[in-house]
């Protein structure tokens, strides 16, 4: 049993280390959006959306694509200012990923990417990566729940650096292998947690999420572009399946740093 943990957390760390060792996404300005590089190719990373169609996404709880507040606008999914339409999930989903992706809100917009969404609940609920303008809504200091990159209402992020402000576009990546999740804003990892751990665990009961069965703890599910009302465009969205164990190849996304 010691020898077992002591995999695993040197599995974690070597996880870490080859994450924190990529180059951040988007050294290269000029590759194009919504593209993947051979490199890419070869690692196993897939295109979500290719800036042109919907293909591969849907309402939630919908057999098709909203027919109104979702749009494509220069090679972006972008949600319309209170234009409806509902939360977005994949076709398919996922259970140990890595997703890459980059957003863009209007002042005072406020929306999520979320994991671990199944249709079997009753709302559009799962682990969210906060995205919102943090200085209108007066998040922009440390240790709030409610802050960009974090785990929405339930872990506020332990590494927190201000994203770009709305207007310009910033880079994201969720990582979830094993029971291991990470949080990564601009080539920052924001945070780090177990799946079914005591600090998650004690996190959701004190959250509003505290009566939903299972929250917390893994399960395989749908990734979810969140209708909050708000302006929000998000493009290269990138996605590579992981296996359940070990390090992670230090192999990255062409566009992360998001050009403005």
């Amino acid at each position: 049993m010691r020898n077992g943990l002591a995999r695993r957390i040197v599995s974690l760390v070597a996880l870490s280390v080859a994450l924190e060792a990529q180059p951040l996404p988007g050294t290269s300005p000029e590759s194009p959006a919504n593209r993947l590089t051979p490199a890419e190719r070869a690692a196993g990373w897939r295109l979500l959306f290719d800036g042109t169609n919907t293909s591969g996404w849907r309402g939630f709880k919908k057999p098709a694509f909203p027919d109104k507040g979702w749009i494509i606008e220069e090679g972006c999914l972008k949600h319309e200012r209170r234009g409806g339409g509902g939360n977005i999930i994949t076709d398919r989903t996922f259970n140990d990923f890595e997703f890459s992706f980059e957003w863009r809100l209007s002042p005072r917009a406020n929306s999520g990417v979320k994991y671990f969404i199944t249709e079997r609940r009753a709302g559009p609920i799962g682990h969210e990566y906060q995205i919102i303008d943090d200085k209108a809504h007066g998040f922009a200091r440390p240790g709030r729940k409610q802050q960009t990159a974090g785990f929405y209402d339930v872990l506020a992020p332990t590494a927190w650096q201000e994203p770009r402000p709305p207007g310009q576009f910033n880079h994201s990546r969720i990582v979830v292998q094993g029971s291991n999740v990470q949080h990564w804003l601009n080539g920052l990892k924001t945070l780090e947690y177990e799946l079914g751990s005591p600090q998650v665990l004690e996190a959701v009961a004190a959250s509003k999420f505290k009566e939903i069965e299972g929250f917390g703890v893994k399960l395989e599910g749908h990734l979810l572009l969140q209708d909050h009302g708000g302006e929000v465009w998000f493009r290269n969205l990138k996605l590579r399946e992981l296996p359940a164990q070990g390090p992670v190849s230090p192999v990255t996304t062409s566009r992360g740093s998001a050009a403005q």
